[in-house]
């Protein structure tokens, strides 16, 4: 019985260990300082920007206030809400993004998860004074889209988003497996 406790301790060791290892949740926040001038890549900070039409520029001119740096991105004057769509990697939880731009040129996010919007947010009339827009969800999201009635005419910066991890379920499974595999390497040396 006390060779079973002592390789127990072990397991349950092991398992605290290995789930300790498993990746925290990432919080990024893209604020485009480090592209150049023209068109966003496709796959620029872990997002897929391939159905957007958003332009990183660095050059100041007011009201495109930056909030950090001096890089933003913007849609074209002729961009629509389904053209602002970005797309995540994993899922991930959207914290929001700040917005400077001409008044009237009101802005919100539509939030979606597998293809369903999950949630819209508030409202924010830019200004030249940078203003941070909230998703307002604490959800896992795939998908945000940015909406407007007047693409071109606002810019955004600082972009911020986390990264799903496991759940605690996930660990739990985890330490099962690992107390599993252990009692059965056991059970087959003890024969």
């Amino acid at each position: 019985m006390r060779k079973y406790l002592v390789f127990l301790r072990a397991a349950l060791t092991a398992g605290v260990l290995t789930a300790a290892a498993l990746p925290a949740a990432m919080a990024t926040v893209l604020n485009f300082d480090d592209l150049p001038d023209g068109i966003v890549p496709g796959s620029y900070g872990g997002l897929d920007w391939s159905a957007a039409s958003w332009t990183a520029f660095a050059t100041p001119a007011a009201p495109y206030t930056a909030h950090s740096g001096a890089g933003r991105v913007a849609t074209g004057f002729l961009a629509d809400d389904a053209s602002s769509t970005i797309r995540f990697g994993q899922t991930s939880i959207f914290d929001g993004a700040y917005f400077a731009g001409l008044g009237g040129a009101v802005l919100s996010f539509e939030l979606y998860l597998g293809g369903q919007k999950v949630h819209s947010s508030a409202t924010l009339d830019p200004s030249a004074t940078p203003g941070f827009l909230a998703s307002g969800y604490a959800g896992l999201v795939d998908m945000v889209r940015v909406k407007s009635a007047n693409h071109g005419e606002f810019v955004m910066d600082d972009f911020a988003f986390t990264q799903a991890v496991p759940e605690p379920q996930s660990y739990a499974l985890l330490l099962a497996g690992l107390l599993a595999v252990g009692l059965t390497a056991r059970r087959r040396q003890a024969l």
